[in-house]
């Protein structure tokens, strides 16, 4: 072969290689929302999830309850008159669920026909209907995942001519493709792209998972016909020690129960002080370390819902991590 047919042939075998290293990189880049599952191994997710499109490397078939997951207590909570009194977390709900979160705690004061977000009784220059734009948003860019989405009633009504529930109802109304108002604990496969209830207001009729028997201070179980769930939400604390062994069992008992219980495992709470003044700093900044070295020595397996105030993306990428170990 002359030097002209050899050149042809190694400019056709570049050509094959780029062509080939695009399609490869095209694929990566656009990755469907769901997957098929003999693809979906922890192998290849860990090196190509990102904390926004984590869900879509898990199997269809995958329960909620049987996985980990990042979550925010107080989630709208970013505004307080004192430091460490009111605000939960930095980051807003958007920046939240692209770091990873897919459970929210909203609280809503209904006034005026209208749900504002509030923590106690300060609102948090942030209303209902912004929440679910950033829900929607992101979900619309993400349709792989889900949102858990925990609603409660908080503070004191005001200027209504109708009821919680049907105020919320509203809402839901307005976007209703993107809700999920089952009573039982989904697999993935129904809620993807989907906003999943968890409810903590009472509702005239069955509308998402029925979280109404919610204790006060405790851990504790409930029972319904469509879902269990084991909750730790001790959230008065005391001493900071007794707080995080709390939480080390909730996520220690979520890890060996092998059945389709949603465990949630409020890290968060605060300390009082003087004139019973809330201090969240004192307690957050004890447990949420804890909860980082934790998930250094435990990688693999489902730990629940973790709720965490001031979430941040290494703190949910610690949880996340153990969806995707090879033992799981």
């Amino acid at each position: 072969m002359n030097n002209n047919g050899k050149l042809q042939l190694f400019l056709m075998a570049i050509g094959v290689f780029t062509m080939t290293s695009c399609k490869k990189q095209g694929i990566q880049d656009n990755a469907p929302a769901t997957r098929n599952e003999s693809a979906m191994t922890k192998q290849n997710a860990l090196p190509n999830y990102s904390l926004n499109n984590w869900m879509s490397f898990l199997p269809d078939t995958t329960n909620i309850a049987q996985i980990s997951i990042p979550g925010t207590h107080d989630s709208g909570a970013r505004v307080e008159p004192i430091s460490g009194t009111a605000k939960c977390q930095t980051l807003s709900i958007a920046e939240q669920l692209n770091a990873g979160v897919r459970y929210l705690d909203v609280r809503c004061r209904h006034i005026n026909n209208s749900f504002a977000i509030h923590h106690g009784a300060i609102y948090q220059n942030l209303n209902y209907s912004d929440v679910l734009k950033a829900c929607i948003d992101f979900l619309n860019a993400n349709p792989s995942e889900t949102i858990i989405m925990s609603v409660k009633e908080e503070h004191t009504a005001a200027d209504n001519t109708r009821s919680f529930e049907q105020t919320f109802d509203s809402y839901v109304q307005e976007n209703a493709a993107k809700w999920d108002l089952g009573t039982g604990i989904s697999k993935l496969s129904a809620i993807r792209g989907k906003i999943k209830l968890l409810r903590r207001f009472g509702s005239g009729n069955a509308k998402g998972i029925d979280a109404t028997q919610w204790g006060d201070n405790t851990t504790f179980d409930i029972n319904n016909p469509a879902a269990n769930l084991s909750v730790q939400d001790e959230y008065k604390v005391s001493n900071v020690d007794t707080k995080w062994t709390r939480v080390k069992t909730q996520l220690d008992a979520a890890h060996a129960d092998h059945s389709n219980r949603l465990y949630l495992n409020y890290s968060s709470g605060y300390k009082s002080l003087i004139f019973g003044i809330p201090d969240i700093n004192a307690v957050h900044n004890s447990v949420n370390p804890k909860i980082a070295a934790y998930f250094v020595g435990n990688i693999s397996g489902r730990y629940g819902v973790i709720p965490m105030d001031f979430v941040t993306a290494d703190l949910a990428r610690g949880i996340v991590k153990t969806n995707f170990s090879q033992t799981l």
